[in-house]
């Protein structure tokens, strides 16, 4: 059996930028960040820095406005909000006040009411966005990075866990001031480049969806060979230190 090609994971992302790479590198990762209803982690004015594409989904708006003047209390509030204004805002416009919905839309923020839409969150909307409308010229290099999509409710929570799965081709992290999540697709070998100064020292690896049925670890403190793992189980999530 062939072996499996390998995928290579990196926070490299919440590190201060390097020097641009040559506008035509093919490995340039394009970042598209979200912004659910949430709470912003610390480190959010440095992602949205980063990305090409910036949406919130309509909550999310009201945390950006809030917010970001919050983590930037040196500068002047209205400066800030004007510097960071979403690209887009997405959802069924529920959630987001009146006044911030009209400040964006005056700024040129798009505004796209999915209010009709019922049947899928509010994460889902946003990246079905993002991967329809990707900062790059395809979605070959898109990494969508999820600000707020952990803490709050927990079924929310297990919401937008599912969407890893629903965009399973597409790389995307749910992150907090406290966690990273991705998926490992069990269609590639994976390599988790850590950054030692922003993460760690724990990690866990948690079965979803079906059981794993060999899992095998290097790097690790303590190392998995070839272990089957399956929620229900004892192990189902298995804790890390590197």
């Amino acid at each position: 059996m062939p072996p499996l090609p390998t995928m290579t994971h990196s926070s490299s992302f919440l590190l201060p930028p390097p020097p641009a790479p040559p506008a035509d590198a093919e490995d340039t990762v394009s970042y598209a960040v979200v912004v659910l209803n949430q709470r912003l982690p610390r480190f959010a004015p440095l992602l949205w820095t980063r990305a090409q594409l910036r949406v919130c989904a309509d909550g999310g708006a009201n945390r950006v406005f809030d917010g970001m003047p919050e983590l930037l209390p040196a500068e002047d509030p209205d400066e800030v909000r004007a510097r960071y204004k979403p690209d887009a805002i997405e959802g069924d416009m529920d959630s987001v006040r009146p006044e911030v919905k009209e400040y964006y839309s005056s700024l040129g923020t798009q505004i796209i009411d999915d209010s009709h839409d019922q049947d899928t969150t509010d994460l889902n909307k946003c990246i079905s966005f993002i991967t329809r409308n990707p900062p790059g010229p395809d979605n070959s290099n898109l990494c969508i990075l999820v600000l707020g999509a952990l803490g709050g409710r927990f079924d929310h929570e297990m919401g937008n866990i599912n969407v890893l799965h629903r965009f399973s081709n597409t790389r995307i992290i749910l992150l907090s001031d406290d966690s990273s999540i991705f998926l490992l697709p069990k269609t590639h070998s994976h390599e988790i480049h850590i950054e030692r100064s922003v993460e760690g020292p724990h990690c866990g690896l948690i079965p979803m969806g079906a059981p794993s049925s060999s899992s095998t670890t290097t790097g690790l403190r303590w190392n998995l060979a070839e272990h089957i793992k399956h929620c229900g189980g004892r192990d189902c999530n298995s804790h890390f230190r590197f």
